[in-house]
């Protein structure tokens, strides 16, 4: 009898890989977030990643950073937490884990804290010392929603059939 492998991937593994390869379907040039929501016992609620909400073309829609702010995405884009949330079209998200490639902003903790996510696993955090990050660590905490970020094991996966 043979014994079971033993180098299959985490869960945290499994699904911050599904985040980031959701972020991959962003058409942002120059930022691809991606987020994952996964309920207590490890089943995909919902994903999303960063991008202008349905039927507001992404051909006629600024991707500048910089500029008037009518001329920059900032006013018409969706982050992939709020667009995970938002995807979601089960009853309640209450205890759910949030797997997300950057750290989310206020706008999301609050989404985030009203859903009832419980634990949000973080990839980069390149933002931290931002207004916005630190807003948003301070409505986690005090929701008591648990963060940390994600530790990566620079395992090279690879398929095998």
């Amino acid at each position: 009898m043979s014994s079971k492998r033993t180098d299959y991937i985490s869960w945290d593994e499994y699904f911050m890989g599904v985040a980031i390869l959701s972020g991959m379907r962003s058409k942002d040039p120059n930022t691809q977030v991606g987020a994952c929501i996964v309920s207590q016992d490890n089943k995909i609620l919902s994903m999303g990643y960063n991008g202008f909400p349905i039927g507001c073309s992404d051909d006629e829609f600024p991707w500048d950073r910089e500029g008037e702010p009518l001329d920059s995405k900032y006013l018409y884009s969706t982050h992939s937490e709020l667009n995970a949330i938002l995807n979601y079209r089960g009853t309640s998200l209450e205890g759910a884990k949030l797997y997300v490639s950057l750290f989310p902003c206020n706008e999301c903790a609050k989404a985030i804290i009203q859903c009832g996510i419980k634990t949000i696993v973080y990839d980069e955090d390149k933002y931290k010392d931002t207004p916005s990050v630190i807003a948003s660590k301070k409505m986690l905490d005090a929701a008591g929603v648990r963060y940390y970020q994600y530790n990566r094991s620079n395992r090279e996966i690879k398929f095998k059939v």
